[in-house]
Formats: structure tokens, sequence, C-alpha cells
């Protein structure tokens, strides 16, 4: 493992760590088997975003015995809805709420990066700003309870507003080979580099989406705050590609793929074990210089939904059903609690979207794909 600075914070993270978006829903002892191999395998940072109880519940019992040896980052703002899915809220009594709700099911007194939760548009990072979150953020580290202060975000121009506002002790942005060419990308990591604030990468791999086989594939804001691209995949792309393109960006002090399970897990960590050949991302890279909006990512930013859909998942299916319908992406669809026949079109989830997905759209060609 390599261990890199997560700028003024001065501590020394692993170079690959760990999302745990998908250990959302999985058992207990599967959960607490990743958590203890990562740490095993020499991990100590890991993003905890999820707010809902049965997560939150699942992380703390496998960090119980070793918090010692983790670094946890934490979401002010991050909530769940009546329904249990994911939300956030702006208002710092509901998110001072959570955050001990927080303490209490990690069975710790102090996070160790806190970030303001999935900021983007303009009028959104002005109302954090500008009191709010932040003053609460900062309430936090003056207490102990935060340790660092960090935001979290999709979209290039707030998110080098927050660097450079001095606020911030670490920036997470998604970073990945999709968005190379994004407009002010190159701006925004060398501007971390130079306040010293701490880079964290996450969608490495694009949700998923670089790594799916001959297809053509549309990448949007989500993959850093740019236009819609559709780009024509000539090679496979492997996990180490992806990492290892990360990795070699200025000022990325580590990246957090996310794994839900022992083999996932060992995949992000097989960067460590391969060949300077297997590492080489320069020809694919050459696939990705343009960028464009519209992708769904399937990281469920614009939830909550009214009807209950998971909008991440059914998205998901409905890229699967585009390479082939199969008896397999249809019996998952037709598991699902809720599904896009369901969408009544208030377009409050594009409206949360960060990535620019029209998503009403898409709720419509899921329904009829799937209702043949």
């Amino acid at each position: 493992m390599e261990f890199r600075t997560l700028g003024r914070t001065g501590w020394r993270v692993s170079a690959i760590s760990v999302g745990t978006e998908y250990l959302l829903g999985v058992p207990q002892e599967q959960a607490t088997r990743v958590i203890h191999e990562a740490l095993d395998r020499g991990v100590n940072y890991f993003d905890v975003f999820w707010a809902q109880p049965e997560f939150r519940d699942a992380m703390g019992a496998a960090f119980r015995r070793r918090r010692h040896e983790a670094m946890l980052a934490g979401h002010l703002g991050a909530t769940v809805d009546a329904n249990g899915q994911g939300s956030r809220t702006r208002d710092p009594e509901e998110a001072r709420r959570y955050i001990e709700d927080f303490l209490r099911r990690y069975h710790t007194d102090y996070i160790d990066v806190l970030h303001l939760h999935n900021i983007d548009p303009q009028e959104d990072y002005d109302r954090v700003m500008q009191g709010g979150l932040l003053d609460l953020a900062l309430k936090y580290k003056e207490e102990g309870v935060a340790r660092a202060i960090g935001l979290s975000g999709h979209t290039v121009s707030t998110a080098l507003q927050a660097v450079e506002s001095g606020h911030i002790d670490v920036l997470m942005f998604p970073i990945n080979m999709a968005g190379h060419a994004i407009p002010g990308k190159r701006q925004l990591l060398e501007a971390c580099a130079r306040h010293n604030v701490g880079l964290v990468a996450m969608k490495p791999y694009a949700g998923g989406t670089l790594l799916m086989r001959e297809r053509t594939i549309t990448v949007e804001n989500f993959r850093a705050g740019g236009g819609e691209v559709t780009l024509e995949k000539t090679l496979p792309i492997t996990p180490v590609q992806c990492l290892a393109y990360i990795l070699a960006q200025p000022g990325v002090s580590t990246l957090v793929p996310g794994v839900k399970d022992l083999e996932e897990l060992a995949a992000s960590q097989a960067y460590w074990q391969a060949s300077e050949a297997e590492k080489d991302y320069s020809e694919v890279l050459a696939s990705f210089q343009k960028y464009n909006e519209g992708e769904c990512v399937y990281c469920n930013h614009c939830l909550p939904c009214p009807s209950v859909i998971d909008i991440g998942q059914v998205n998901r299916l409905l890229d699967l059903a585009a390479d082939r319908l199969d008896d397999d992406v249809r019996a998952a669809y037709d598991a699902l609690e809720a599904n896009a026949e369901d969408c009544i079109q208030c377009g409050s989830c594009e409206e949360r979207c960060p990535f620019g997905v029209a998503v009403i759209e898409r709720m419509e060609r899921a329904a009829e794909l799937f209702a043949r």
C-alpha cells in the first residue's frame, strides 16, 4: 500500500481507499468481512456517506473494535426520507440530529472528515457556505467532533470556489478517464495542490460505465461538471487502468472505489501487484478527450422519489438491457418494489441530479422496454 498526505491535515492516507456505498443492504457478516479485509490490506480511509440506520449500525459494528485504525468520512446534510431512501438537508438542526445519530451508531465521539454533502448548484453552495451548514461544521471542528472539514460535489465551478475559500481541508470530487477533458478540471486539481486541500477522487469507474464491454457510452457531467459526449470504446478498460489514471493526476490524495464484496475489494487493490504495462492507460485515454452531460452513474443523488423508485437501479438495468435484455436483467427489474411505470413525472429528481440526466425520459424508455 502506498500512503499519501491528505492536504493540510497532514494525515497519511491509503492511496486506494474504500467507498462503502455498495455495502448498503448487504448482510452484516459480509460488511464486516469487507471492512476487516480492507483494514488488513492497509486501507485506512473510508467514505461512509449513507445515513440509513441499518447501514450505520452495520458499519458501526464492523469498525467497533478497529475504529483506531480507520479515518471515517461522514457527510453533513446526508439524511433519509420517510421511505428509507437517501436524501439531504440544508437545515442545520436536522443535520445536527443526523450527526448525533452517526456518532451513536458508530460508537465514536469524532468524525475524521466531515463533508458538506453533495453541493453543486451555485444557489445551494451560497446557502451552505453563507452560514447554515458551514457554521455548524466549523463549530464541530472547534469542538473536536470533526477533525477536518470537507465538501463533496460534482461541479467544477462550485468546487473551485470551495477550495479557494479557505474553509475546507478536503474536497471529494469525481475523477476518471471519461472526464479527462472537462473544462476547468485541470485548474481545479491544481488549485487543490496550491491551497493544500486534500483531494479524494470518487467515481473512479464512472459508476461502472468505464468497465462495461463493447458498448457506446455517454458520459455526463457527474464526471466533473461539463457537457455530454458519446464515446466509442475501442479497447476494453480495466480497473487497474482506471486507478492508474487517477493516481497520476495532480493533487490526488486518495481514491474511493465502491466495493460490495471481497472480490471487488481485491480488484481495486490488485493495482499494487500490476505491472507497468497493465497500468498503462495511454491508448484508451485517446477515446476520452470529449465530455458530455446526461449519463446516469447510478449514485441516487436524485432521491428521494415520491413513488419510491430506486432510480439508480432502474437506470442501471436500462443500460444493461441496451446491450442485452436477458432473463437476469428482466428478473432484477421485476423484483423492484417500484419501477419506471410508477414515475409520476414530478421532475424533482431532475432538479436534484448533479449530472443533468433526463430522468423522466429514461423512465419512459425503461417502462416501454420492460413492458415488451
